[in-house]
């Protein structure tokens, strides 16, 4: 089982990994805090010290066409806040 799916790039995670050494990562909604941490570990190499996990419900969307309304849902996800040990960092752009 893939646990990690992706990692969160945006300017509000990038502000808080600089501030507070805290990372955030789209995960696999049945994984547990212990999986989220060893997959962290083994990818990037990294100490965790904690795991926040959040559940999103998947967002009702709908849109107006020549034909009609068209109703759907966004996926649900689970999102992962990562902290690290004093000092260890993720470089997410090191390989580009």
């Amino acid at each position: 089982m893939n646990i990690i799916i992706k990692p969160i790039i945006t300017e509000k995670m990038t502000a808080i990994s600089e501030k507070l050494q805290q990372y955030g990562f789209i995960v696999e909604r049945r994984a547990n805090k212990l999986q989220i941490r060893n997959a962290i570990k083994d990818v990037y190499g990294v100490e965790v010290m904690s795991v926040n996990t959040m559940n999103y419900n998947g967002k009702r969307k709908s849109r107006f066409t020549k034909t009609g309304v068209i109703a759907g849902k966004a996926p649900a996800f689970k999102k992962a806040v990562v902290t690290l040990a004093e000092g260890e960092t993720i470089d997410f752009f090191s390989n580009i």
